[in-house]
This record gives structure tokens, C-alpha cells and sequence, in this order.
């Protein structure tokens, strides 16, 4: 069985409705007002957005707490498999 299906050729309108004519219309203008509220919330914003600097003192006292728990997790991890792997094999 063979059918053939022919699809309708034809021009489409974009934008579909028609429009009748192109008259200006007035555009809104911003006030001073708005635009100083407009620069100070981008300027809250990045402010807001700035990076935060530690204090280095703090920033070397943190340091040096990670690198001392690091140091015994790794002298524990040595412990045990000093003591618990000649078990295994």
C-alpha cells in the first residue's frame, strides 16, 4: 500500500498578527531618581560580592592546626598498618 501525504505550501505571516502600522509610541524616560537607585544597588552588590581577607595571623594559626592533625592522622594510619598488616599476610 502506498500513500502519498502532501503537505499545503504557503507563506507564513511572522509575527502571525498582522500589524495595521507602525506608529511611534512614547518611550518612558528614567529619572534620576531611578538611575541613582539603580547604581547603588549594583554597587551593594558587589560589594557584597567582594572577597573576604583573613587576618594572617589567623589565616597561619588555621594553617598550622591543619598541618599538625594532618602530621597524627598519618602517624596513626602508619601505627596501624605496622601493627595490623603483618597479620594479613
Amino acid at each position: 500500500m502506498k500513500s502519498q501525504l502532501v503537505t499545503t505550501t504557503g507563506r507564513h505571516e511572522h509575527p502571525p498578527q498582522p500589524v495595521a502600522s507602525h506608529e511611534p509610541h512614547s518611550v518612558r524616560r528614567v529619572g534620576v531618581l531611578d538611575r541613582a537607585a539603580l547604581h547603588i544597588g549594583v554597587a551593594l552588590i558587589k560589594w557584597g560580592r567582594r572577597p573576604v581577607k583573613i587576618d594572617t595571623r589567623e589565616q597561619l594559626a588555621v594553617y598550622a592546626e591543619v598541618q599538625r592533625v594532618r602530621l597524627e592522622r598519618e602517624r596513626e594510619r602508619d601505627h596501624y598498618m605496622a601493627t595490623h598488616l603483618p597479620r594479613i599476610f
